[in-house]
């Protein structure tokens, strides 16, 4: 029998107890071992920021009750896996606000300075974080130019059994990937009241979001970077 390295064991897929009732989401699978996430699709978000009103906090709230994050009054270390920010054209004093979140690159920084694989990318784009080998470096918080991750300095409690969480490892927006493994949408998307946000397959030119985004003005953030995030925003 051959035997495995325990990299090679963690690339398999294979879920791992985390605790009693906790696993992680499997990295090389979609809804099962017979139904690996595929290239051929590239799962993103397309933001109105035209629709999206000020003061809502819809898709934040929705984002901490679906994955069990809460802030505890201390924006230095609060979690940052959606927040809203506030945007003004000094130019014409317009102001827009828009949700901000993993941009879930093709190209993830995060994931190209983790010295362990911990940060990752699906074959779908979905950019994770597998918390079992994650040793809390933080080089992808540092990596990210959006600021979409965050560090667990304490104790967590009220987790999810889709999504548990551990103190010293590093988190942020995973595109509610279980449910987009069930064909759901995310919750930020489903909660949003304005239908400000649409979530679907980028690679899809029948989807309604290629669809939009081949037909309307979109931009994504820092651009220059090369990145090619997979959240578009329209109206900024």
């Amino acid at each position: 029998m051959t035997e495995l390295t325990r990299r090679q064991i963690l690339a398999t897929g294979a879920a791992i107890a985390l605790a009693p009732g906790l696993t992680l989401i499997a990295p090389a699978h979609a809804k099962n071992a017979e139904d690996p996430a595929s290239a051929q699709n590239r799962w993103g978000l397309l933001i109105d920021a035209a629709k999206c009103a000020k003061g809502c906090t819809s898709c934040v709230d929705a984002c901490k009750a679906e994955q069990g994050w809460s802030s505890q009054g201390r924006p230095q270390t609060d979690p940052q896996w959606i927040r809203k920010i506030a945007l003004r054209d000094p130019s014409s004093g317009r102001e827009s606000s828009l949700p901000v979140m993993c941009q879930h690159c093709a190209e993830p920084p995060c994931a190209a300075v983790c010295p362990t694989g911990a940060s990752f990318k699906r074959a779908d784009g979905i950019v994770l974080v597998d918390r079992h080998i994650c040793i809390g470096c933080r080089y992808c918080m540092m990596a990210c130019p959006y600021k979409a991750r965050s560090f667990v300095h304490e104790d967590v409690h009220g987790q999810r059994p889709h999504m548990p969480r551990g103190k010293g490892t590093v988190e942020g927006c995973t595109l509610c990937v279980h449910r987009v493994d069930e064909g759901r949408l995310p919750a930020c998307v489903e909660k949003c009241p304005e239908g400000a946000m649409l979530f679907g397959d980028l690679n899809d030119p029948a989807s309604p979001i290629a669809q939009r985004i081949a037909a309307e003005t979109t931009t994504r953030i820092r651009q220059d970077l090369g990145l090619s995030p997979a959240v578009h925003y329209q109206g900024v």
